[in-house]
């Protein structure tokens, strides 16, 4: 093969590779805005990683040994595709007016964004068939155990390796849009450039501030405001809102932790 060929050749896979990301990109914002829910949503965000990163090993220590690799979704895979759907200002502020009682509407956020998810999943596999692709996804809370409280394929984990945020003080993943939304993910083995992973800190906290609003948001101090969680006591917390609310569905989650300061967006200063 001559020099000027693998020149050649190399341009070409660089612009399939960016045409698949915008391809991803697009498919994500364009089933978000399609939705057809009664929950209003922003723009969403969109991060990838390389499947063969070291930061998903890592996941076996840091989450636990049960969490899975890439290649456990889908042999071969190649990369790994993460999206943060964020709830409308409107949703976030429904849950923020009173300390304890969850709102319906977060509720209601919660369950239609596990669906949409699963739909943006879908579209997302039948784009990259369309390309000649395989692509394999974990459903929006199907890996959570319930009865371990661990979980098999962590969404807000992916999110982190694939560049779209870092964890807060309140174990919830902090996005440039924000923290109050839901994430979801997918494996591929299109061979896709990763995101930067910004060294930035956005959790106002870790970088040396002195903001614990979300632990004193926490109703049943799950929290307690040293980056430590009860994971037994928002666990227990989750299912007695699942309880009141059973006619919705299974809408085992609170949020009251995060409809703070970094709800919405990095605070820019402290609050």
């Amino acid at each position: 093969m001559s020099e000027r060929t693998s020149r050649r050749e190399g341009r070409d896979r660089t612009a399939g590779e960016s045409q698949i990301r915008e391809l991803i990109t697009r498919t994500v914002r364009s089933v978000v805005a399609d939705a057809h829910t009664a929950t209003a949503y922003r723009p969403p965000l969109v991060g990838f990683a390389a499947a063969d990163d070291p930061a998903f090993a890592d996941l076996k220590r840091l989450v636990g040994p049960e969490h899975g690799l890439p290649a456990d979704l889908l042999p071969g895979a190649a990369s790994v595709v993460s999206f943060f759907v964020p709830f409308a200002a409107e949703v976030v502020e429904a849950n923020r007016v009173r300390k304890a009682r969850v709102a319906r509407e977060w509720a209601v956020a919660y369950l239609e964004t596990n669906d949409l998810i699963g739909t943006v999943c879908e579209r997302l596999d039948e784009e990259l068939r369309g390309e000649g692709f395989a692509s394999a996804s974990a459903p929006a809370t199907g890996s959570f155990d319930r009865e371990t409280l661990a979980c098999g394929w962590s969404h807000k984990s992916v999110a982190v390796i694939a560049g779209l945020g870092c964890f807060g003080l309140h174990h919830m993943v902090i996005t440039e849009a924000g923290c109050a939304g839901r994430f979801g993910s997918l494996v591929t083995d299109a061979v896709l450039k990763p995101s930067h992973r910004s060294l930035r800190e956005l959790c106002v906290n870790k970088s040396g501030g002195t903001c614990k609003e979300c632990a004193s948001r926490c109703p049943v101090g799950a929290l307690d405001g040293a980056g430590n969680l009860n994971r037994e006591l928002c666990w227990a917390r989750c299912k007695a809102v699942a309880r009141r609310l059973d006619e919705l569905g299974l809408a085992e989650v609170c949020g009251k932790c995060a409809v703070g300061p970094c709800s919405m967006g990095p605070p820019s200063s402290e609050e």
